[in-house]
Order: C-alpha cells, then sequence, then structure tokens
C-alpha cells in the first residue's frame, strides 16, 4: 500500500511539533528517552483529538510525504528516505495487529532521525542501536494502547489480555507489556523476560542511495 497525500498546513506541523519535544541536549538515560517517546505519543493522539481506541494508527499513513508499502521482508519493518519521502515497509505476511505495531515503530524512527545520537547513547547494557529499538517499541505501544485509555478499559471491567487485545487492536504480548509497564499488573517471570512485544528484532535502514534528510 502506498499512500501519497497531498499536505495541509496542519500536517506538515506534526513532524516538527513532535521532534520540538526531543531536548537540545543529550539524553544520559533509557528511562528518560521513553519518557520523551511517551510524550510524542500522547502529543500525536492530542493532535488528532483520539480519545478513545482502537487507535486508528492509519492516519500516519495520511501524514505528508510518509509512504507505505507492503514488502515481502525477512524483518518485520523498515523506514528511510528516499529523496521524496519517507518511506515504511511492512511485511505483507505479517498479520495486521502486527503491522499496526510496526507502523508506529518505524514512524518514532522517523521521528528520531538526525536526533538520534543525542537521544541514544548507551550503556553497559545496551548499545545505542538497541536503545533506539527500545524505545521505539514503547513508543508504539503508548500510541496504540494509552495508558489513560487502558486503565479506563480495565477497571471499566475489561480484565483479560485477549479483550483487551480485541479492544485496541494489538497482539497479548503487547497487552501484557502495557500492564505491566503502565503498573496495572504486577511484573511476572514471564513479562520481566518479555522487555518488549516482539523478540524479533527490528531495524532502521536508510536508503543507500539517496542523502538522508529530514522533512
Amino acid at each position: 500500500m502506498t499512500n501519497e497525500i497531498n499536505p495541509t498546513p496542519f500536517d506538515r506541523s506534526v513532524l516538527s511539533t513532535l521532534r520540538s519535544l526531543i531536548p537540545n541536549r543529550e539524553v544520559h538515560s533509557l528511562a528518560e528517552a521513553k519518557q520523551i517517546a511517551e510524550h510524542q505519543a500522547i502529543r500525536l493522539l492530542q493532535l488528532h483529538s483520539i480519545g478513545d481506541g482502537p487507535v486508528p494508527i492509519e492516519f500516519i499513513a495520511e501524514l505528508p510525504k510518509i509512504e507505505i508499502e507492503l514488502v515481502e521482508a525477512p524483518v518485520s519493518g523498515a523506514s528511510f528516505w528516499n529523496g521524496n519521502a519517507w518511506i515504511i515497509q511492512l511485511n505483507r505476511h505479517e498479520n495486521y495487529r502486527r503491522q499496526r505495531f510496526t507502523l508506529a515503530h518505524e514512524y518514532k524512527h522517523i521521528i528520531d532521525h538526525n536526533r538520534a545520537d543525542g537521544l541514544y547513547l548507551g550503556s553497559k547494557d545496551l548499545s545505542a542501536a538497541e536503545q533506539a529499538e527500545h524505545a521505539a517499541d514503547y513508543f508504539a505501544g503508548c500510541l496504540l494502547v494509552p495508558k489513560m485509555l487502558l486503565k479506563r478499559a480495565y477497571y471499566g471491567g475489561m480484565q483479560k489480555p485477549s479483550d483487551l487485545a480485541n479492544h485496541f487492536q494489538v497482539s497479548e504480548v503487547a497487552i501484557v507489556v502495557r500492564l505491566r509497564q503502565t503498573g496495572i499488573a504486577e511484573p511476572s517471570p514471564r513479562c520481566q523476560q518479555a522487555s518488549t512485544p516482539f523478540s524479533r528484532s527490528w531495524q532502521y535502514r536508510m536508503n543507500s542511495r539517496t542523502q538522508p534528510q529530514g522533512v
């Protein structure tokens, strides 16, 4: 699927608005980078007046200079600037819920473009690239399963992970992770092992034939 939408003044400001939430200094911890990611996810929801689940993640495809491609690939997703637009590639063989998560994850990489060096410095436990992947997963979780909406659903009686997964249109694993991240559920040994909703590594790739640049 490839989308080319005529940009509006509102749309043009979305990416710059989200990037403006990144501080003009180095971020020295993954915890702070995740806080920034959550603030960006909340702001994106506010910009599109989204106040209930499931979050219609397809609105990302309607932003200017964003094109979505379903491709044959050994990974879940990738994103790169092709000289004219940002391309987000999704694995055509993966299910819709996983593609939704991939789309949000890759959009975070686009937000981070030209700012990743200051956002992710690496640590003794994680490389800078691994921190970027964790932050992108966290952003996707915050966007697709916002804390406020998850609490509303959970304390409203929807407490089975399968029911919550259906409501938010994500995997049950993603729900379990978000329940832990938001403090609604106590971490279990299984949850502690699943630091991100998916075990397969993600890739952020730039087209080597074009000069990367911000939009």
